[in-house]
């Protein structure tokens, strides 16, 4: 029993998922998108993860694997091409993340410390640096991924409450409240539009998905795992949205986009705030981006086992599957190319299709998991209209983020298509 994991566990896995380097990266976006109505943005993308961790428990308990969603999508639809497009668009979806990670990296990390004079030079130094060092810890020692990332939640964790706590108690006598009146929202299309593009800052809990084999009585700690790890991101987030909305004039907010949080720190306890917020987003994201490797490796290793990838990925080089050093190569490439926002984009049009997908999965063996059909059908509607709305918004302004994810899904069933072919040559 010494090997299970408790619910607290559990919980701090789902909550280490999301608040990974994903609020770091995106709440700047968020803010220059909603404005004032960027809290409701945060609850929009809540509820629809909260709808989706419905499908994730249901369908967790009748197939435990460390496979996860891999196992879903195949449960669903059988190893075809669409299921290993699917599966595919999975690993590049983690690729994308670790990009965005790496990106907030390299964003924050000039703060502290300047190595030229140019800070867009100093940004590409940094985010590929850090990406180097976590592929060179996840070849020393998987071990020390998971220890790094328990303490890392932790330390996170009491930065970002303490914040909330300073920030919600210095609010009062702030005029930038002001910002927060349904004035200055915008409209609920775009309100909806800024929910989706900051939608990446959820979608770790699906990482519980991973563990429910080792988890400890599962059929009471498994759906609390994620619908407690969800609900207390949603409600922090929220809160932290207000706290950021509330303490910055816009002009300023936008000045800083990239590195928000820590700016957002300055009203309440100066410049020891903006650095410890620029520590935490460094631990952050580092955390982030050492088991967004780790879990990428697993998914590219996983998909090659369940033959929807060439059985190369599973071979092993320097004692590490081969799909690491595939998986960190190609992240140094897209952070290094893509603006912020085409990388959240994107990350956030690949996991809405994927939790679309999830959730048809779990309204089609809806009798099977024991779930209610409805609850995973809207889950399947809501995310198909909002990755709909995404690229809709987003082509208006943002056309390279909406061609670099549609480019990513049709090479991940090229891919497919092309290896299924062979396969039967």
């Amino acid at each position: 029993m010494s090997d299970k994991i408790g619910l607290k566990e559990a919980i701090s896995i789902g909550i280490g998922g999301m608040v990974g380097g994903g609020i770091f990266a995106v709440l700047g976006l968020a803010v220059s998108l909603s404005k004032g109505g960027t809290p409701l943005s945060f609850f929009i993308a809540g509820i629809l993860a909260l709808l989706t961790s419905y499908s994730y428990a249901k369908l967790s308990l009748i197939f435990p694997d460390r496979g996860g969603t891999v196992k879903f999508i195949n449960e669903g639809f059988g190893k075809t091409v669409f299921s290993g497009g699917i599966n595919n668009l999975l690993w590049v979806s983690y690729i994308v993340m670790l990009a965005l990670y790496a990106s907030a990296f390299g964003s924050y990390a000039p703060n502290l410390l300047k190595l030229t004079s140019n800070t867009q030079f100093d940004f590409h130094i940094y985010l590929s640096a850090i990406v180097i060092v976590a592929t060179i810890i996840n070849y020393y020692s998987v071990a020390i991924v998971s220890k790094i990332e328990s303490y890392a939640v932790i330390i996170k964790l009491i930065i970002l409450l303490g914040f909330v706590g300073l920030g919600v108690y210095g609010l009062f006598g702030n005029p930038n409240v002001s910002q927060l009146a349904l004035t200055n929202w915008e409209t609920p299309l775009q309100l909806l539009t800024g929910g989706m593009v900051i939608f990446v800052a959820y979608e770790g809990f699906e990482l519980i998905a991973n563990a429910v084999p080792d988890i400890d009585n599962p059929n009471k700690n498994v759906p609390k795992a994620y619908y407690y790890s969800v609900g207390f991101v949603m409600l922090l987030y929220i809160v932290i949205a207000i706290v950021t909305v509330g303490s910055l004039p816009f002009a300023q907010i936008a000045e800083a986009q990239d590195y928000v949080l820590a700016e957002a720190a300055k009203p309440m306890i100066g410049k020891i705030g903006f650095t410890v917020i620029t520590i935490a987003a460094l631990i952050s994201t580092f955390s982030a981006i050492n088991a967004s490797l780790y879990g990428g490796t697993r998914v590219s290793y996983e998909i090659a086992e369940d033959d929807e990838l060439p059985h190369h990925l599973t071979s092993k080089l320097w004692n590490q599957p081969i799909g690491l050093l595939i998986t960190a190569v190609i992240t140094l490439i897209l952070a290094n190319t893509l603006n912020l926002e085409s990388i959240s984009t994107a990350g956030s049009v690949g996991f809405l299709l994927i939790f679309a997908i999830v959730n048809w999965i779990a309204f089609r063996l809806a009798k099977k998991i024991n779930a209610n059909k409805y609850i995973p059908l809207i889950g399947f509607v809501l995310c198909a209209i909002a990755t709909i709305v995404l690229l809709v918004q987003q082509f208006q302004t943002n056309i390279l983020g909406v061609l670099v994810s549609l480019g990513l899904i049709c090479i991940c069933f090229l891919a497919e298509f092309i290896y299924k072919k062979q396969e039967q040559h």
